[in-house]
């Protein structure tokens, strides 16, 4: 079979145009075999959720081959027990490497898809490790999509220049004292109440927006946007960060909505990314408009000698109806700083829920995930917590009781102040 040059399928595209026998990667190609994975969905699990649990969906092209490979359209509606391929080769091991199974030069890819394999042993996706049943499960985006690396770009012209003292926005003065206008009216004055975090940098994304609502639920005939609810609990982690002397971004903003009090947020799709850009529609554009920033900032911090940077994203999954999750947390694989915080959170919630529901307990994970965001951001420490299921009608509690989404900022603030 003759070779052909990679090229990228634009999202969501049906029959899409990359072809699974062969893949590039460093300067030898390997062939492999058009044997993909098998999988049935959960009940009313739909393809998003499929893909994110086997870690899949965070590359625009492992969508986009899904649908070509199983000749479905964009808006399929996945049978509960019909068999699916996934975008993900089952190779045979050569219980040698995997660079010389795959003919491959690269050993960070040869490392990224042995942290895959090994994660799906550890979550129960495979019964058995690639070492033992010889069988090499290989992610279609490792050998067929690009893997860029973060590239340090200028501000757009329209962006502002970040202020050190107060990256938000100047605060306006006054008998109110220090007055944020992101809060919204309710909440924008913010007292200093302390300086334990002074000398502390923090990203805080909260995720999707713009064109991109991300997951949603439905609960009472509303429906709930999962950008809106994650917005939401992102601004009061952000109130309490500043309220006790952090520097802190908040990088995916929106100019009307502040910290709300109602069960029900109105979805929209007029977020921007700090400094009054416009978000992207491709996904991956998105993704990395925000660590184009992130690594721009983070480079401007560390020049000035400060290394106490964190980067905190905060998501809502989709999964089945009946598929009760707790708050839980991913971290960069390569990085103790990343995994002690993601520890210290996990801790923190353990404590809380024992008090508040000791009976049932807390069920949430950490887990190493090589997500885009965590991958290709460069500051010292980055977690990435999922509040819930946003389809779950107790996991919906989290979300939509104003309470509930305080405690959960309450208690990252917790963990990030008793280090």
């Amino acid at each position: 079979m003759r070779f052909i040059r990679e090229f990228v399928c634009l999202f969501f595209v049906f029959w899409g145009c990359l072809r699974p026998l062969e893949a590039q990667t460093g300067t030898k190609t390997a062939k492999l075999p058009e044997d993909y994975l098998l999988v049935t969905p959960k009940a009313n699990e739909d393809a998003v959720a499929l893909l994110k649990r086997y870690g899949l969906y965070d590359y625009e092209c492992n969508f986009a081959q899904f649908l070509k490979i199983n000749g479905l359209a964009e808006n399929y509606r996945l049978k509960n027990r019909a068999l699916y391929k996934l975008p993900v080769f089952v190779v045979a091991y050569n219980g040698k490497s995997i660079r010389s199974t795959l003919k491959i030069e690269s050993w960070q890819a040869a490392n990224r898809i042995a942290l895959y394999n090994k994660n799906a042993t550890e979550q129960g996706l495979r019964e058995e490790a690639f070492t033992e049943n010889k069988k090499l499960w290989v992610p279609w985006h490792e050998l067929n999509c690009p893997q860029d690396s973060p590239v340090k770009k200028a501000l757009p012209k329209n962006a502002k220049e970040p202020s050190a003292e107060v990256p938000l926005t100047e605060p306006t003065s006054g008998k109110g004292g220090r007055t944020f206008p992101i809060f919204g009216k309710k909440y924008e004055k913010t007292p200093l109440l302390s300086r334990k975090l002074s000398g502390r940098v923090f990203y805080i994304v909260s995720g999707h927006g713009g064109p991109d609502v991300g997951a949603q639920g439905k609960r009472a005939g509303q429906v709930l946007c999962e950008d809106e609810y994650a917005y939401d609990v992102s601004l009061r982690l952000l109130r309490l960060l500043i309220s006790h002397g952090a520097t802190a971004y908040m990088i995916v903003r929106d100019p009307n909505d502040g910290i709300r009090d109602e069960d029900f947020l109105r979805c929209d799709k007029d977020e921007t990314v700090w400094g009054d850009q416009v978000i992207p529609l491709p996904q991956k554009a998105r993704l990395q408009q925000r660590c184009d920033l992130i690594n721009q900032l983070t480079a401007k911090y560390l020049k000035a000698g400060i290394s106490d940077q964190t980067l905190i994203e905060i998501h809502v999954d989709s999964r089945s109806v009946d598929d009760k999750t707790d708050v839980y947390f991913y971290f960069r694989p390569d990085s103790e700083n990343s995994r002690s915080l993601a520890l210290r959170f996990h801790r923190t919630f353990q404590q809380k829920y024992a008090r508040i529901r000791g009976q049932r307990g807390y069920g949430g994970t950490v887990s190493p995930r090589l997500l885009y965001m965590l991958k290709q951001t460069t500051t010292p420490r980055a977690v990435y917590l999922e509040l819930g299921n946003i389809r779950n009608d107790w996991d919906q509690q989290r979300l939509v009781l104003k309470n509930n989404r305080q405690a959960v900022a309450n208690w990252l603030l917790e963990a990030l102040t008793t280090e």
